[in-house]
């Protein structure tokens, strides 16, 4: 008597971990956009095609970076940009990390937001990673936010590379890390829509702290190498 004979079901085929959603007709908001992390992921996006909106605290502030990049990037306050966008993408100092997320509870409520603050410290030695008391930046969002759909990406990117407009492509692995598979993807589509770049999923949000932390390792590298390091992970 066969599986099917006995009322089992078959188990369906395995999901192609490469096959991701379309996402070219989503609009990404970047909070913290006149910084130079936010600037370089706004003009990477606008320029691969996305529709960009740049959030900062002043709505003059992020119209005139907007303006800067072109592109057809728009500029917001913080909550305008949270509101008309269906991607935001934390991208605002550590410091004001929370009390940025605590401002915007209600306009990121049902976002899919992207967490990719490092919290860093600086001293003599150089940097240093930081350990929240809810573990990472990105479970420090998803307690703030929870009406929102967190996940952590983009950590390991230059914003030199980023805003140099003389780079074709950017040749490095983002690390995505979520609790649904549905978001990972659509993180992992979108790092994809940056030439050179390819999202690798990386685990839950629980494994945000050494993704953040690394940020501290490679900025050393750069340091002793004038380098602008990223990430390839191999036999992926």
């Amino acid at each position: 008597m066969t599986s099917t004979d006995s009322g089992s079901t078959p188990k369906p085929p395995a999901k192609d971990p490469w096959d991701l959603p379309d996402v070219s007709d989503l609009t990404v908001g970047v909070l913290g956009g006149t910084g130079d992390q936010g600037r370089g992921l706004a003009y990477r996006l606008a320029r691969a095609g996305q529709k960009v909106i740049i959030g900062s605290r002043a709505a003059e502030r992020a119209e005139a970076a907007a303006a800067e990049l072109g592109l057809g990037v728009e500029g917001a306050d913080n909550a305008g940009c949270a509101r008309r966008s269906d991607i935001v993408i934390i991208a605002v100092p550590w410091e004001g990390h929370a009390k940025t997320l605590e401002s915007l509870k209600d306009e990121l409520a049902g976002k899919l937001v992207v967490d990719c603050v490092n919290p860093l410290g600086f001293d003599k030695k150089g940097a240093y990673a930081l350990k929240p008391e809810e573990g990472s930046a990105a479970e420090q969002a998803a307690a703030l936010l929870p009406g929102s759909r967190v996940t952590a990406a983009f950590h390991h990117l230059s914003a030199v590379l980023l805003q140099d407009p003389a780079v074709e492509q950017i040749d490095t692995d983002v690390m995505v890390l979520g609790e649904v598979r549905a978001d990972t993807d659509i993180v992992q589509a979108l790092a994809a829509r940056i030439p050179g770049m390819r999202g690798v999923f990386a685990g839950r949000l629980r494994n945000a702290h050494q993704v953040e932390s690394l940020v501290a390792n490679l900025i050393s590298v750069n340091r002793r190498y004038k380098a602008h390091a990223g990430l390839r992970v191999t036999d992926v």
